[in-house]
């Protein structure tokens, strides 16, 4: 039996993580971290406050972490700190807190880290990097919509996609909108649509003279990201202590 604790347990993603721990046979859900306290599926939620002495009495084999930069970061050092595995989907982090997330796991705890544990886009993010190999004298164009409460932009996986392009290509300029009399040099155009309930919708446009092509991958329920979590969560535990990619749980 694997114990799950689930940070940001009293949002979206967290009641969805939750709920699909609380219900699978091989894992225990034994609490969740917030910022106030509460209870979900019969669990104590405490605050992020008391995520030390949480982790010491509860003891779980690993930490899911979908909530915002700041605090994941300050999840991610408190679980090192008591020696416990980490699934982290936050996204938005600066280069700094990459660092301090990459000081804190590396030699300590096994940690998954991705902007997007769904096991289409990983194969997505695939089919991009094949894409680019072969069109990089096309015109490139990557657009992405999310839900309206979204604080980043673009995406997490938007910009998963922009540093597979320049892995393949080089590095381009990237164009964020256009307005005004822009013509088009050898630049990569990102575009991000923020309405309603969009749970994540991304596409890479390929577009070249006579023939476009486009990549796409739409997701229509936010449990693809908390299954894509959870199975990564029965595959973390017991790993060397380093930062581990969805691409390393999928085995591509």
């Amino acid at each position: 039996m694997i114990n799950v604790a689930v940070s940001g347990a009293l949002g979206r993603m967290g009641t969805t993580i939750g709920r699909i721990v609380d219900e699978a046979p091989d894992l225990e859900l034994v609490g969740g971290i917030d910022i106030r306290e509460g209870s979900f599926f019969g669990k104590e939620v405490v605050p992020a406050a008391r995520i030390d002495a949480f982790l010491k009495e509860k003891k779980p084999d690993v930490l899911i972490d979908f909530t915002v930069a700041a605090a994941a970061v300050e999840n991610i050092r408190a679980a090192a700190r008591n020696n416990v595995a980490l699934i982290v989907g936050t996204t938005g982090f600066s280069p700094e807190q990459r660092e301090i997330i990459r000081s804190a796991v590396e030699g300590n705890v096994p940690a998954v880290i991705s902007s997007n544990f769904s096991v289409g886009v990983n194969i997505f993010w695939k089919l991009v990097r094949e894409a680019a190999r072969e069109l990089g004298d096309y015109d490139i164009e990557v657009t992405e919509a999310h839900h309206r409460y979204k604080k980043d932009a673009p995406s997490g996986t938007a910009k998963t996609i922009l540093e597979i392009l320049d892995q393949e290509l080089g590095e381009r300029e990237k164009v964020y909108g256009r307005v005004g009399a822009a013509e088009r040099k050898n630049e990569i155009g990102v575009h991000a649509v923020r309405g309603g309930d969009i749970v994540g919708d991304h596409a890479v446009l390929f577009a070249g003279n006579f023939e476009c092509i486009e990549i796409s991958h739409r997701a229509y329920d936010r449990a693809v990201f908390a299954q894509g979590a959870v199975r990564a969560a029965r595959w973390v535990v017991g790993r060397d202590p380093r930062i581990y990619a969805m691409q390393d749980v999928l085995g591509i």
